[in-house]
């Protein structure tokens, strides 16, 4: 007897497989160089889980719950604190010549591998999101909140890498966080470098959405047609 299985779960395992491949590349690299200096990729891969997690927790609850009810609006908020996360590994590429390693070639597949699966994590549960809110408001509305989220986030991975800011010192250190926002946004013309990298994300991370959101609409369309 087949075995069936759903597409989200078998969406669900290819992920999975992924990111296993990707902890496999990083202990091979591990026994080649003597070195675990990459470990930290595979707590930033967990950390972009969280927000597809955050994201299918919330769906299911908007099946039973208004958005306004405190569980939909907890799980929003986490997942609004973590996206960033699944973005921000883009930026461990900066750390492919900090140490001398025995393959360089490798060690690019190896992050490569790693950040690929971050940031598709992040783009499937801002889709999963994304198709939420309008099943809610104007399409035209939540187009502009998902514009202003990327936004955010680009803001959020230059806080995270040039000011070392973390998801949970929103809780942790509300107060130094508040500090370097408002200054930044008093006072841009000090700050140029934040203009640069949040805009520099914004525009990558806008881009390849809007290309995957066509994707799946044309996927959509196809099966709808046939």
């Amino acid at each position: 007897m087949r075995l069936y299985l759903s597409a989200r779960t078998r969406l669900a395992l290819a992920l999975v497989f992924a990111s296993l491949v990707s902890v496999g590349l990083f202990f091979v690299g591990a026994w080649r160089n003597h070195s675990m200096v990459f470990n930290y990729l595979m707590w930033n891969l967990f950390l972009a889980w969280l927000p597809l997690l955050f994201s299918m927790a919330l769906e299911k609850t908007l099946r039973k719950r208004l958005w306004s009810s405190w569980t939909a609006l907890l799980l929003t908020a986490l997942w609004l604190a973590f996206l960033p996360n699944s973005f921000y590994m883009i930026s461990d590429f900066i750390h492919i010549q900090e140490v001398r390693r025995f393959d360089i070639l490798y060690d690019v597949i190896m992050l490569t591998s790693f950040i690929m699966n971050g940031v598709l994590l992040g783009y499937l549960s801002l889709y999963e999101v994304h198709r939420q809110l309008l099943r809610r408001l104007q399409s035209r509305t939540t187009h502009i909140l998902i514009t202003v989220l990327l936004f955010v986030c680009s803001f959020a991975i230059y806080l995270g890498r040039d000011l070392r800011w973390n998801s949970w010192d929103i809780l942790i250190n509300p107060g130094g966080i508040l500090i370097d926002v408002s200054d930044r946004i008093m006072h841009p013309m000090s700050y140029p470098l934040a203009f640069t990298t949040t805009l520099g994300f914004f525009v990558l991370l806008g881009s390849f959405y809007v290309v995957l959101w066509q994707i799946a609409r044309t996927l959509r369309h196809q099966r709808d047609n046939t």
